[in-house]
């Protein structure tokens, strides 16, 4: 009887552990010293890239907030940080250390003084973050019964129009057809956790979704299967102007090709095509629409793409920021507008762009968890 009390007494102070914030560093002082080679990015006429941060290890997705704070979240570290400009000089020299220790926290979002984090099976909340930035407070769970699975368990987070938090749920493997709805799809639910439901289904993996800023229709990046040669299937982006649709997977990819082992049981006419086909293996994550009055007024409302890059093609491909324009809700073009991370010739790469977030200027900060930087760029003219 003792020993059992004993054991009950560990488990639960594990658990309270896990939920307390472990006391972080003092906040990082970031000097600029860069060495990175920028000066290879290729940009149309009149854009530039700087550095906006660097030495933030594993930078992943980024949340921005009114009041000036760029919360940046990890995958493989397990921390999370807040970056601060605080001589307005458009580079982050103040990290701190929001969490510790996390797993896969790659999902990021600000609602009402609070930040959301996504781990792999639970959402966090950090209440009054921005006032507590020196010390931050314990987490508060908000959910956690998300699936437990790390093969593309982590997660983007952000919250819709509706005011809802949307969380995506991956497939726990490259093709597999489970039976539970939870995975290879997009849930929602309330700020205080209620609500679960599941809105998109047939998505592999997506690490990037947003709102078109007029229709507050869905967007967002799916990552194509592997395992089916160098060029297939493609990588998509896709969109949901309703709620309830499916795209496809694991039955059909990229709107036209049944999957090997599970195409029979289903038609691809039965599913959503993607609204755009990107490169198979170029690993689209972070969408965004310009919204911003920096860029010429051609760029207003259209998509910009990050593509993370192929881990295992013969020849890599991706690594850039892709353009996608748009005539109406119909995806006219898509170019590339920011790359030279890869060296093509060399098939080697210094960087991987993960996501894309607007600063109230119009520039745009672009993070990258290979070069452990986030990058500004910014438009100067002719």
């Amino acid at each position: 009887m003792k020993i059992h009390f004993i054991l009950a007494f560990m488990a639960v102070a594990g658990l309270l552990t896990a939920c307390k914030n472990i006391n972080p560093p003092k906040p990082q002082i970031l000097r600029k010293a860069t060495e990175l080679p920028l000066s290879q990015i290729k940009l149309p006429e009149g854009f530039q890239i700087d550095v906006y941060a660097e030495n933030v290890t594993n930078a992943r997705s980024l949340e921005w907030t009114p009041k000036g704070t760029l919360f940046v979240s990890t995958r493989d570290k397990g921390s999370v940080y807040a970056l601060r400009d605080t001589n307005n000089d458009y580079y982050a020299d103040v990290m701190h250390v929001i969490a510790k220790g996390l797993k896969m926290p790659n999902g990021v979002a600000f609602r009402d003084g609070s930040l959301y984090v996504a781990e792999v099976s639970r959402i966090l909340r950090f209440d009054d973050i921005e006032n507590r930035l020196d010390n931050p407070p314990a987490p508060v769970v908000v959910y956690d019964k998300y699936p437990t699975e790390t093969h593309h368990g982590w997660k983007f987070i952000a919250f819709g129009p509706d005011g809802k938090l949307y969380v995506p749920v991956g497939a726990p493997c490259n093709i597999c057809n489970r039976p539970e709805e939870i995975y290879a799809a997009i849930t929602r639910i309330n700020p205080d956790g209620t609500g679960l439901e599941v809105v998109q289904r047939g998505i592999r993996n997506t690490v990037g979704f947003t709102w078109h800023p007029e229709t507050k229709e869905l967007w967002f990046t799916d990552n194509g299967r592997d395992w089916m040669g160098d060029d297939m299937p493609a990588c998509e982006v896709n969109h949901a102007p309703r709620d309830f649709m499916h795209f496809g997977y694991p039955f059909c990819h990229q709107g036209d090709t049944p999957d090997p082992e599970f195409g029979a049981l289903r038609p691809c006419f039965d599913f959503t095509p993607p609204a755009q086909k990107l490169g198979a293996h170029t690993a689209p994550l972070g969408i965004e629409f310009y919204t911003g009055k920096q860029f010429p007024k051609a760029y207003r409302n259209q998509i910009f793409v990050a593509e993370h890059g192929s881990w295992n093609r013969s020849k890599k491909v991706g690594y850039r920021v892709m353009l996608l324009r748009l005539d109406g809700s119909k995806v006219v073009s898509a170019e590339p507008f920011a790359e030279g991370w890869l060296d093509v010739a060399k098939d080697d790469v210094w960087g991987r762009p993960v996501d894309i977030e607007l600063l109230p200027d119009g520039s745009m900060l672009v993070s990258d968890d290979y070069a452990d930087a986030i990058y500004r760029i910014s438009y100067v003219g002719k």
